[in-house]
C-alpha cells in the first residue's frame, strides 16, 4: 500500500492513495491552514470509523440481513500533552433494516472489533481504549 502527500502551500496537503484516490488535508487558520479539509488526526479517526463500518457491512451482509443503512458515530479523547495521541475511541453503530436480529449485529460488532478492523485493532494494540456499542432500528 502506498500514499504521496503534497504540500501546496500554509499547512494544506493534497494526498492521493496508491488506488488514485485524492482528499485535501488541512489545518486551522491559528497553525497556518486555511480549513479546506479535515485535520490529520481526523482522518486517522475517520479512516477507522470507515474500517470498522466496512467490516460491520461486510459480515451482515454474509449473514444476509437486510440492512438499509448504517451509520459510525466515532468520538475520541486525546492525551493534553505532546504528542496528542488519541487515549479512548468511542464507535456507536446505528444499524437500520427490516427484521435485523440482534445477535447478528452484535456479531458483526464484535468480530469487526476482535478479529477484522485493521485500524481499530492497530490502535488498540498503540494503546488506545477502544469501544464499542450499537443501536439496531426497524426499518
Amino acid at each position: 500500500m502506498k500514499a504521496s502527500v503534497k504540500w501546496t502551500d500554509g499547512r494544506q496537503f493534497v494526498t492521493e492513495s496508491g488506488s488514485g484516490h485524492s482528499v485535501v488535508i488541512d489545518g486551522p487558520p491559528d497553525h497556518g491552514g486555511r480549513n479546506t479539509g479535515p485535520r490529520p488526526m481526523e482522518m486517522l479517526l475517520m479512516g477507522m470509523g470507515a474500517c470498522a463500518s466496512f467490516d460491520v457491512l461486510e459480515i451482515l451482509d454474509k449473514s444476509r440481513a437486510a440492512v438499509t443503512d448504517c451509520v459510525a458515530q466515532v468520538e475520541a479523547e486525546r492525551a493534553d500533552a505532546v504528542p496528542a495521541v488519541f487515549t479512548k475511541i468511542h464507535v456507536h453503530f446505528t444499524v437500520a433494516g427490516h427484521s435485523l436480529k440482534e445477535s447478528q449485529v452484535k456479531r458483526a460488532v464484535e468480530l469487526s472489533a476482535e478479529k477484522y478492523c485493521s485500524a481499530s485493532i492497530m490502535l488498540a494494540k498503540g494503546g488506545v481504549e477502544i469501544t464499542h456499542s450499537y443501536t439496531i432500528v426497524d426499518a
